[in-house]
């Protein structure tokens, strides 16, 4: 399966051309964005950033993307095995014209994709995003490849994690001295990938010193579903509760989505990661939230609570960032764990969401479970309807507006269709990554909210 769509290139490996991400595809789209990169920097020599996540693909994509990119004429500065917000923060550092991660982010192993990044570092709009499809559907009337003598140069560069992580020892809300006090006990799962390399050496960083590793060989072999979800993090809980850490950290392949379990084992709840940090945030500096739709309400119900102001945005990070930009937010992200903090960077960040959690935490002087207790109760129901080739979306959801529009509701129409009721919530999108429609609900309580989703469910399916 291939999935082209302003959010990148993903498909997966194998099969024939066109069919999923393979070497000829991999060429295909690389060679587009390349011509795009010359072509909005407006300059012929331009410098592009390659970093991975640990997937098994992950070393013959590289080797394409690496070649086809200095077949354009394009230097690269490869970071090898680098989290997703290692790499951006390296486009900014190595002042290159773009970057490109390979990593299928929470996709299973037979996964992989091109996520495309500008030259801040940040994932491309959807005009840019539709210009590189259009050149890829033209290739060989647009692009002249380089001239042995203008072939690109290949640098290797490992040292952009430190980086990283030195940058975020230096923010002034990340208070490893304090952490080090705190004398946590934390356990984590990398599942095989990017954070293996990663989360541990950050935690060092910060003064940890009982760190209990699972799954932390960076050799793509998955241990378990990379999504972060709970029905994946068993094992983190049993050693969560076992080795009585005083917290847990689970990450998705390519860590910018972070999973929280506390000291007894039970789950943080991965909404409650951006509602967290964000209470942490607003409680020393004053300004707006922003979150996608399909997140919950409690990251506005805590906003309020400081006397600010919270934003919705489209679904995806780079309309969580243009919403936070046009806001002035001083913290946002998405509730699966994304957490994006622009004193950093505007990306998604478990990397310095660790940082800042385990210094509210210390701060806090209370227990990880108590922590959570502190916040508003919601329970998310996330469904999805499989879609036919012969399906309309748009149909369907001009169905249900045209429902909802007789009732006391309102109706948000910037991203599928959510109805908002009084203390409550649906939202019905179709997937850019997947082909299917997502249905999330939240409500007070699990059984309330599978009540919604599934009213929704019945109504689009009768």
């Amino acid at each position: 399966m291939l999935i082209k769509s302003i959010s990148g290139i993903r498909g997966t490996i194998g099969g024939k051309a066109g069919n999923g991400l393979s070497p000829i595809d991999v060429v295909k789209f690389t060679a587009a964005y390349a011509e795009w990169t010359k072509n909005d920097n407006k300059q012929k020599k331009c410098t592009v950033v390659v970093g991975r996540d640990a997937r098994i693909s992950g070393e013959m994509v590289e080797n394409l993307v690496v070649g086809t990119l200095m077949g354009s004429g394009i230097d690269v500065v490869n970071i090898g095995l680098a989290t997703t917000p290692t790499t951006e923060i390296a486009v900014t550092e190595a002042k290159a014209q773009g970057g490109i991660i390979i990593t299928a982010s929470h996709n299973p192993k037979q996964w992989n994709a091109l996520k495309l990044l500008n030259n801040k570092g940040e994932f491309l709009s959807a005009k840019d995003g539709e210009k590189i499809l259009e050149i890829a559907e033209n290739l060989e009337k647009i692009i002249d490849f380089a001239e042995v003598d203008s072939i690109g140069k290949h640098t290797k560069d490992d040292s952009y994690l430190k980086r990283h992580v030195e940058m975020i020892k230096e923010l002034e809300l990340v208070d490893f001295e304090l952490i080090k006090q705190a004398n946590f006990s934390v356990a984590v799962d990398c599942i095989n990938s990017v954070g293996a390399v990663s989360v541990p050496y950050l935690l060092e960083q910060l003064g940890v010193k009982t760190i209990h590793e699972i799954n932390c060989t960076p050799d793509g072999n998955f241990a378990h579903n990379p999504e972060p979800l709970a029905e994946n993090l068993v094992e983190l809980c049993e050693t969560v509760a076992n080795k009585k850490a005083d917290v847990g950290f689970a990450l998705d392949p390519d860590v910018d989505r972070l999973a929280i379990v506390n000291e007894d084992g039970t789950l943080f709840g991965e909404e409650y990661t951006l509602v967290a940090v964000a209470d942490y945030i607003l409680s020393n500096k004053k300004g707006n939230t922003v979150s996608n739709l399909s997140s919950t309400k409690a990251l506005r119900d805590v906003t309020e609570g400081f006397g600010q102001q919270y934003f919705a945005s489209a679904v995806g990070e780079v309309n969580v960032v243009e919403q936070m930009k046009n806001q002035k937010a001083v913290i946002g992200g998405e509730g699966n764990g994304g957490v994006i903090y622009p004193e950093l960077h505007y990306g998604r960040d478990s990397l310095v969401g660790i940082a800042l959690f385990l210094t509210h935490l210390a701060k806090s002087k209370i227990k990880c479970s108590q922590l959570r207790s502190k916040y508003p109760d919601y329970y998310i129901s996330k469904n999805k309807i499989v879609l036919k080739p012969t399906d309309d979306v748009d149909a369907v959801l001009a169905k249900i507006k045209a429902i909802y529009e007789k009732q006391d509701v309102n109706i948000n129409t910037i991203d599928g269709i959510k109805i908002e009721f009084e203390n409550e919530w649906v939202h019905l999108r179709k997937s850019n990554t997947e082909p299917i429609i997502r249905i999330y609900s939240e409500s007070e309580n699990k059984e309330k909210a599978d009540l919604l989703a599934q009213e929704i469910i019945n109504l689009v399916t009768k």
